[in-house]
């Protein structure tokens, strides 16, 4: 985030001293990102002050990764889609007791009995217009049997045996379907007494356009013990009240930004193909969909797609990649905003 807030400040002072007249205005938001903005972010911004940044369209520097891999650059992708979070909280709860007299009806016994059926559960296969457009766009990138796997799995419908076969890989299984993980445990009170109490928060990346209730109501089925009760964790905004789960919408492929891209993107880098794609991840682009603003992630950077330190502590982008970044969107915005 903080690499995409340098290069567009940075574009943006050159556009004013260079006197750039664009066909349009060019809005810039910085604000804080989807991980600890509630209370000043941009949901706040599109509450309390829309007309600031009621856009045509918005372009997210948040989204949207150009991959690389032993050097080469491999594809610039155009984030037009992303997945909801939504956590989750499995419960049991206990009389407990003193652990010299246990007993089969043990909270944790029962958690990690739910916890082991969600860890072999799997949710139905879905696929988008983002998602089937990556597929194809891949497969022409790709050899052998995952190439052959991404044809089939761009079917209509797609194919059973191949969506099986892309679902081994952890990424493409997340393109195909909704996933649910367990990432927080606790439980017990006391090393020698019965647990009165465990949980576990499972966090799901939901698919668009699938019901969160749905979700909820799953998981129920999977957990499979009236022992075990699952609730969907509320999420609350800057005045304090709950803030509904809703889908978000995929954005459109504007010819306007597409072509804008691709043309931009040939002059940089002669033959790295342009793949719309669906983040497995969450930005603050789902604010500005769900507002009605079509978003498009485009970071303008290329990342070692083999070496992924996402929300890590040594987190980074390559030197000469950052600057590669400014130049190119230094060269999108204006091909964006010229007149034609």
């Amino acid at each position: 985030m903080k690499e995409g807030d340098a290069i567009l400040v940075t574009n943006f002072i050159r556009l004013k001293k260079e006197g750039y007249l664009p066909d349009r205005d060019l809005i810039l938001a910085l604000t804080a990102d989807e991980e600890g903005g509630s209370s000043n972010g941009v949901d706040w911004l599109l509450k309390q002050h829309r007309d600031w940044i009621d856009a045509e369209y918005c372009i997210n520097l948040d989204g949207g990764e150009f991959e690389k891999e032993n050097g080469k650059h491999v594809l610039a992708a155009i984030q037009a889609s992303e997945k909801v979070y939504v956590d989750f909280q499995f419960e049991s709860l206990n009389a407990g007791g003193h652990s010299s007299v246990p007993t089969p009806d043990n909270a944790i016994y029962h958690l990690a009995g739910a916890l082991a059926r969600l860890q072999s559960f799997s949710f139905p296969v879905r696929i988008n217009e983002i998602t089937r457009n990556y597929f194809e766009r891949m497969a022409a990138l790709t050899t052998g049997q995952d190439s052959a796997a991404m044809k089939a799995v761009a079917k209509q419908p797609p194919d059973a045996a191949a969506v099986q076969r892309l679902s081994e890989v952890p990424y493409y299984n997340s393109l195909l379907h909704t996933t649910c993980v367990a990432t927080l445990l606790s439980g017990g009170h006391a090393p020698n007494a019965l647990p009165q109490t465990a949980r576990a928060n499972v966090n799901c990346r939901i698919f668009p356009g699938e019901d969160p209730q749905q979700v909820l109501k799953t998981l129920e089925r999977v957990a499979n013990d009236s022992k075990v009760r699952v609730t969907m964790v509320q999420q609350k905004g800057p005045d304090g009240r709950v803030v509904p789960v809703v889908p978000v919408p995929p954005s459109p492929l504007l010819p306007e930004v597409t072509q804008a891209m691709e043309k931009t993107l040939s002059a940089a880098w002669p033959g790295v193909p342009l793949v719309a794609t669906m983040s497995t991840g969450a930005t603050d682009g789902r604010m500005t969909r769900i507002a009605g603003i079509p978003t498009y992630g485009i970071s303008c950077m290329f990342f070692d797609r083999n070496d992924d330190r996402s929300h890590g502590k040594d987190e980074r982008v390559g030197v000469q990649d950052f600057y590669d970044g400014v130049a190119f969107n230094y060269k999108l915005i204006r091909e964006l905003s010229a007149s034609h």
